[in-house]
């Protein structure tokens, strides 16, 4: 069964930085998407970043211009580097892995939270 692992969340000032890493295990991940989602309080959980299997990438307008997605296929591994944070980035973030819509394999979740 797939498991994911997420680390690298916690507290910065905005205009910040912080690096979320995701390990994935039990499966190989590798010819799937792999991405993160994040969820804030009274709002729906919405994607943040996706990198497809063959490379490409997606962002949420919020996000573009600020945040990387990458990932490591040999390592079963999506990173997501965030910079210029804003309080408004302040949520639970969710690593997440699959070819469904939504993904089937998803972490517990991680929080980032950003001081204004």
């Amino acid at each position: 069964q797939v498991q994911l692992v997420e680390s690298g969340g916690g507290f910065v000032q905005t205009g910040g930085s912080l690096k979320l890493s995701c390990v994935g295990s039990g499966g190989n991940l590798s010819d799937m998407p792999m991405g993160w989602y994040r969820q804030s309080p009274g709002n729906d959980r919405e994607m943040v970043a996706v990198a497809a299997a063959l490379g490409s990438t997606k962002y949420v307008e919020a996000v573009k211009g600020r945040f990387i997605v990458s990932r490591d296929k040999s390592k079963n591994m999506v990173y997501l580097e965030m910079t210029n944070l804003k309080p408004e980035d302040t949520a639970v973030y969710f690593c997440a892995a699959g070819r469904k819509r939504p993904m089937e394999y998803w972490g517990e979740g991680i929080l980032v939270t950003v001081s204004s």
